[in-house]
């Protein structure tokens, strides 16, 4: 079991293949890492319809299983989603109004030195 936390980028819509199988995929921004990372997570089947209480620009908590597979000698790798809630714990639209989101055209402000490391980062010890 894995966990990440962040601001929800993208949800895309529910794909349906003609097996019956069903996948939803969607893009969070993890913001606690030293250098912001953009990951995509899959979530199939019946829950799918979990992301629909869920808004682009929401801060959510996913845990996920990592899956592998192999096709034609190529290697795939799977974030697949099995647990998403909102990052105060609960689930749904908890996400305050005024918040602009780059779905809806607002600016993606950019970050600042600050925003991407903490000074427990960095050792003052010089190397030689």
């Amino acid at each position: 079991m894995y966990e990440a936390a962040g601001k929800i980028k993208v949800i895309n819509e529910t794909q349906s293949f003609p097996s019956g199988f069903s996948k939803r995929e969607f893009v969070v921004t993890t913001a606690h890492d030293k250098f912001p990372q953009d990951l995509k997570f899959e979530i199939v089947k019946d829950k799918c319809s979990q992301l629909d209480a869920f808004e682009v620009g929401q801060d959510v908590q996913v845990n996920f299983d990592i899956r592998g597979n192999e096709y034609n000698g190529k290697y795939f790798v799977n974030l697949s989603c099995w647990k998403i809630q909102a990052a105060n714990g609960a689930t749904g639209n908890s996400r305050p109004a005024a918040a602009p989101s780059r779905a809806q055209g607002g600016p993606s402000p950019e970050p600042n030195l600050s925003d991407l490391r903490n000074d427990d980062d960095f050792d003052d010890d010089v190397p030689f």
